[in-house]
């Protein structure tokens, strides 16, 4: 049962890192985003890459 217990509790805080990690790339200026090489609706992808490593 820990193990179970562990297991959702660290899906939910990667749920939750990647909830901040979206929001983060969705509400960065244009500019700076076009500076980083990043297209704005590509948030979703970015901040799964970076979350979840796929």
């Amino acid at each position: 049962m820990s193990a179970f217990l562990t297991l959702i509790q660290t899906r939910l805080r990667q749920r939750a890192a990647y909830a901040r990690t979206r929001a983060a790339l969705r509400s960065m200026p244009l500019d700076v985003a076009i500076d980083l090489d990043i297209y704005p609706l590509d948030a979703d992808r970015l901040a799964a890459k970076a979350v979840y490593g796929r």
